[in-house]
């Protein structure tokens, strides 16, 4: 055996040893967040592996008789923002972010099923976490992140359909920048008695017609950088969320799907 040979898997640990921190440090991220439940991931964890892709069709679905339409791409009247007037703009059938601050429901949910359709910018700006950026939040607390994740790297509990800070999605069904998407989300809200949680929040999610989130618990009310806890509430509005970027929304409907009736 030459010395050449001898010396070829020192030098190839070595150059693992130098370089595989400068790759991981570019991959967007954190390496100094809390872990999350278990110990084996970070909230935002560089590290955490990308979900594979899978190429998804996305469900234009009609909302059923005994569904609440929340849009129909006329008007926001279903939607406030703070104790005002939603405004985001409507045209064209859709409803898009203007960086007039998040909108919620009037009415208050539980449990439900939920139907929307989103779509990014066409003309991409930013990357990671600056690109197509909005959110679903579940009772104002449980955020389903909207992302461009097409081509876009971003740390994998902040993609497109994970919950966010939490649980990425079991694939990336993302679709090109300003193509329409769908998602349809089974939620069932969180117990609490006395002031203690009895039961988590659970989702179930399609993205583009895959299965992406199935029966997966919140750890709790979603943060950023630090690990999501529960306090007790009610039903409350959902939430979608202006974060700078022009995102599109239409054909939102939902379904109470617990007994208690909602406000």
């Amino acid at each position: 055996m030459s010395l050449r040979i001898q010396f070829l898997p020192r030098l190839l640990l070595l150059l693992v040893v130098v370089f595989c921190p400068v790759i991981m440090a570019q991959r967007p991220g954190y390496t100094d967040t809390p872990f999350l439940p278990g110990g084996k991931w970070r909230v935002h964890d560089s590290a955490r592996p990308y979900p594979r892709i899978v190429q998804g069709t996305p469900l234009f679905t009609a909302p059923p008789k005994d569904a609440t339409v929340l849009f129909d791409g006329k008007n926001l009247d279903s939607f406030a923002s703070g104790n005002g007037k939603a405004k985001w703009v409507v045209r064209n059938g859709y409803v898009e972010v203007n960086g007039t601050g998040d909108i919620g429901t009037r009415q208050s949910f539980g449990s439900c099923q939920l139907h929307l359709e989103w779509a990014t910018p066409a003309k991409v700006k930013g990357k990671s976490q600056g690109r197509g950026n909005s959110g679903v939040f579940l009772m104002g607390r449980y955020e389903l992140q909207v992302l461009d994740s097409y081509k876009n790297p971003a740390y994998s509990d902040g993609q497109a359909a994970s919950l966010y800070g939490q649980q990425p999605p079991l694939v990336n069904a993302s679709m090109p920048p300003g193509e329409w998407q769908s998602y349809d989300i089974f939620f069932t809200a969180p117990k609490f008695s006395l002031g203690k949680l009895q039961a988590p929040a659970r989702i179930t999610v399609l993205h583009n017609g895959i299965l992406v989130q199935n029966n997966v618990a919140f750890i709790g009310a979603t943060k950023h950088r630090a690990v999501a806890t529960y306090a007790e509430h009610g039903a409350a509005p959902f939430r979608l969320q202006d974060h700078g970027n022009p995102v599109r929304y239409r054909n939102i409907w939902i379904r109470p799907t617990d007994t208690k009736k909602t406000r």
